[in-house]
């Protein structure tokens, strides 16, 4: 008998079933699949392969088929309805995942497809592990009417039910139209590959009918379009092997779920690192714009940096980073953008990002230099008392570790919504360079000493040493730090131990929250 099992010499029962997986795998023969290629697209199944750990994937639902009879050609609907569902590892850590399959009807949706894709959102959710949906599908499978059209709105009641407890992920790799974008719009990060990627409401064909617009695929719905116009897309890349690289780069600074914190690896960097480059920085002329992202590489762990959004609203940068081996989420002003000031899209996109990082216990890091809000008469019909409150709302709304550094400029009421003292930021540091007051010298001279220029023999040189005076006795760091509004005033090279320092003190940071259902964003 043990000769017989070392053998595994099938039996007839086991004959078919190795039949109906090889059917349900391969079921069309290979034809679509060449045509699939020649797109310059990977197979659902090597996708997966890709993104998971070698030999981890378990699948689940393999032998499901339509219910439907609505196909019209007789034919019998092919097994796992044209989307691949399971779990798997990366990075040695469970993760649920689907993979749509656009060889089988176009890897259009029905209400078994849909029924495999809430199957293994419901795990995840029981699991407490993240979800990762790669999406290439024609959109709602057009035999199956309504039956298509609810199993996309289950899907998307599993999204709202799954934010902020599991981290959900979307890869476009491929078309996604219609009513199957609003399940990557309700993920947390979307990623997009050039050429190959496009998400919009309505197609081509439709927008010409609709208004006489002639778009092409990529200006309506590609890559470059949802990473810098749209702010849709998250991340994008120039292959699916590179998309899934940063996939798992991406899942290395999150935690499982809510319940958790990241998990640190073991920091190879000095935590008592100082930086020469960040003290030239702060000596430099405060009317010259300069690298943040070079400020943010020089304080954290090997000057390892994901920005997320890159291309989108750029006056704001946002991401992750290491300290001492603690993931933290980094919002920055970017001068060479604006001058760093807030606008519409930099409310949004730094909104969502700290309301993230709220969410998985990921503390947060802002690095201030804001001359105020972008002032403009585009910006208020568009409603940037509105939006722009978003922000605000956000650091207010966030109960995870909290600290700020004002590098230069902090004018107005952006200066309290970038995570100011009196919006509970739990600590506030200042480089000498720091400005903080309600405006800028310049403007405000020219409002309080209007008739002194006006009357003056050299109104520049009045200009000039009245300017001086009032930085020196009203946007002064120390000024603030006499009020106890900045805890310390640092020398820029301290910044990285002096942070470390701070997030370790406030890991057991523990606050009451005001018991109520939800708030009420300004949406």
């Amino acid at each position: 008998m043990d000769e017989l099992k070392a053998k595994k010499i099938p039996s007839d029962k086991t004959e078919e079933l190795l039949r109906r997986q090889e059917a349900a795998r391969r079921p069309d023969g290979g034809e679509k699949a060449k045509a699939q290629r020649s797109r310059g697209k990977l197979l659902a199944r090597e996708r997966l392969d890709l993104l998971l750990d070698q030999d981890s994937f378990e699948e689940t639902d393999l032998l499901v088929e339509s219910r439907s009879e609505a196909f019209g050609d007789g034919r019998k609907p092919p097994a796992g309805d044209g989307v691949i569902a399971g779990f798997g590892r990366i990075n040695g850590r469970p993760v649920c995942v689907y993979s749509q399959d656009f060889t089988v009807m176009g890897g259009s949706l029905g209400l078994a497809h849909a029924e495999k894709i809430c199957k293994v959102m419901d795990l995840a959710l029981a699991a407490g592990c993240p979800v990762i949906g790669i999406c290439d599908s024609g959109g709602a499978r057009i035999q199956e009417g309504v039956e298509a059209l609810g199993g996309y709105a289950e899907i998307f009641e599993r999204n709202v039910r799954a934010s902020g407890v599991i981290p959900q992920i979307s890869a476009i790799l491929g078309p996604c139209a219609g009513g199957a974008v609003y399940s990557p719009a309700l993920t947390d990060f979307v990623f997009m590959v050039e050429g190959i990627s496009h998400m919009f409401i309505t197609g081509p064909d439709v927008v010409k009918q609709a208004t006489g617009e002639e778009p092409e695929f990529e200006s309506l719905g590609g890559a470059k379009l949802h990473s810098e116009k749209s702010g849709v897309c998250h991340f994008t890349a120039g292959s699916e092997q590179d998309c899934f690289r940063q996939i798992r780069e991406l899942l290395d600074f999150l935690p499982q779920n809510a319940r958790e914190i990241p998990k640190p690896p073991i920091s190879s960097d000095n935590p008592r690192r100082e930086s020469a480059l960040l003290d030239a920085i702060a000596a430099s002329d405060p009317r010259k714009p300069y690298s943040i992202r070079e400020v943010i590489r020089a304080i954290v762990d090997g000057r390892q940096f994901l920005e997320i959004q890159a291309a989108f609203a750029k006056n704001i940068v946002v991401g992750f980073a290491r300290l001492n081996g603690q993931a933290i989420g980094v919002v920055a002003n970017n001068s060479e953008h604006l001058s760093g000031a807030l606008d519409i899209d930099a409310s949004e996109k730094a909104g969502r990002f700290v309301r993230f990082c709220d969410a998985f216990n990921i503390p947060l890091l802002t690095l201030v230099d804001v001359p105020g809000y972008w002032p403009g008469l585009d910006q208020e019909r568009r409603g940037i008392i509105r939006r722009g409150a978003k922000l605000l709302y956000a650091y207010c709304e966030a109960s995870v570790p909290r600290v700020t550094v004002i590098l230069k400029k902090a004018y107005g009421g952006a200066y309290d919504v970038m995570n100011s003292r009196h919006i509970r930021g739990d600590m506030s540091f200042a480089w000498p360079s720091a400005e903080i007051a309600v405006m800028g010298p310049a403007a405000a001279v020219e409002i309080t000493h209007r008739r002194e220029l006006k009357a003056a023999a050299d109104p520049k040189k009045l200009r000039a040493k009245l300017t001086e005076d009032y930085i020196r006795d009203f946007a002064s760091p120390y000024h603030a730090a006499s009020r106890g509004y900045v805890d310390e005033v640092i020398e820029a090279r301290l910044t990285r131990p002096k942070l470390i320092r701070a997030f370790q003190f406030l890991r057991t940071k523990r606050t009451d929250a005001i018991p109520r259902k939800h708030g009420n964003m300004p949406l």
